[in-house]
């Protein structure tokens, strides 16, 4: 009940300015449209892939997620980052939410960080919650924090 009420209230308000210019036609064609196009636009859009044979060389941001199969050369910074069993990154991550498969040689902030049983992680990993698969390699120093994404260098060096 309650989605269908909240998808139905955006409809109208923005069909109002429609229904002011032209009366007669506008509000029976307006509606369909405004109720099929709203759920396009709210979708979720699928991750970016790097494929394996692609080498980036800078830094990465985007506020959606990014799944890795290649190698990266600089920063990346996403909601859901997905590092493949045969990707390299060397740089700093900060993500939401971040599953390590491959290589990662640099800093790791995230509020989930998984390292799963091929992962080979070379720095330090800062956290809200951790999770190390059996059989990970990980060379560097572990620390929790409430607001891994918000400290950054700063809160390092006052903690």
């Amino acid at each position: 009940m309650f989605s269908k009420s909240r998808i139905n209230e955006p409809g109208p308000k923005a069909s109002e300015p429609e229904k002011k210019m032209p009366e007669a036609a506008a509000p029976s064609a307006g509606k369909p449209a405004s109720d099929f196009a709203a759920p396009v636009t709210r979708g979720k859009p699928a991750a970016s892939v790097l494929s394996s044979d692609l080498t980036v060389v800078g830094n990465l941001k985007t506020t959606g997620d990014i799944q890795v199969e290649g190698v990266v050369e600089g920063d990346i910074r996403a909601h859901l980052l997905t590092v493949g069993e045969s990707a390299t990154i060397r740089g700093e991550i900060v993500a939401d939410d971040i599953v390590i498969n491959g290589r990662v040689i640099g800093r790791v902030r995230g509020l989930k960080v998984r390292l799963t049983s091929t992962a080979r992680v070379e720095g330090d990993i800062i956290h809200k919650t951790i999770a190390i698969e059996s059989g990970a390699h990980f060379e560097g120093s572990v620390q929790r924090q409430d607001d891994p994404l918000a400290a950054g260098k700063p809160g390092l060096a006052a903690g």
